[in-house]
């Protein structure tokens, strides 16, 4: 049966309106992304098919074009939509915190380093370059590396905080695997970077590990 002959409390697009955007399901979400279904199909059933294909939401959206366009119901008109409705989300997230004090918002900053780096299918490391009222001067990716390892250099963190003028930095890198538990190798790089800032009076803040769910804070648990 298809969604126009559904209760419509039950139909996604409505449901959305009526109540909002986080009582849906990963499944109607991507429904009303996909607009149709196919012939027997409702939206909402190919949207479940195609999460099950691909293990869940995070493993569609981090997707390349050649795996997501191979996936019955999807293409490269698919492909672009998605991509710009991602890009669209990093931008706005990032207006926000170059408006807010960083500090002061916490919640916003593991937002925005959730959409920047989450998705990413290889290790990205990156910082955000702080004024000295804690307010974003950038957000910059320094490093890549495999799906498990990045090779990071603090004398290129430090350059960086020096060309910006900053006065306090954040790290940031992600964990492909989506497990963002901090590694003794991320407790020790952090910590040689906080010794080379250190010697320029640059305030290391924090590091964030982006993974499935909340990012994790270093500084939170004293490692900074």
């Amino acid at each position: 049966m298809g969604i126009n002959h559904w209760p419509e409390q039950d139909r996604p697009r409505e449901k959305l309106i009526h109540k909002g955007a986080g009582t849906l399901s990963d499944s109607e979400l991507l429904a009303i992304f996909l607009r149709t279904g196919t012939r027997g199909i409702s939206a909402v059933e190919l949207a479940r098919q195609i999460l099950a294909e691909f293990g869940g939401l995070r493993a569609l959206l981090s997707a390349s074009r050649e795996d997501f366009c191979k996936s019955f119901g999807l293409g490269d008109a698919k492909y672009t939509q998605l991509q710009a409705v991602l890009e669209m989300s990093k931008r706005h997230l990032q207006e926000h915190l170059v408006r807010e004090t960083v500090f002061t918002s916490a919640e916003q900053v593991r937002s925005y380093l959730s959409s920047q780096l989450r998705h990413a299918q290889r290790e990205v490391f990156a910082v955000l370059f702080l004024d000295s009222q804690h307010r974003l001067i950038r957000y910059q990716e320094l490093f890549y590396g495999t799906i498990d390892a990045a090779a990071v250099y603090p004398r290129e963190v430090v350059k960086s905080a020096l060309q910006h003028n900053a006065a306090a930095l954040i790290l940031a890198h992600n964990h492909p695997s989506g497990i963002a538990e901090p590694s003794q190798a991320d407790i020790n790089i952090t910590d040689k970077i906080k010794k080379a800032l250190d010697l320029v009076d640059v305030r290391l803040l924090d590091h964030f590990v982006v993974g499935d769910g909340d990012p994790v804070s270093l500084a939170e648990r004293g490692l900074v």
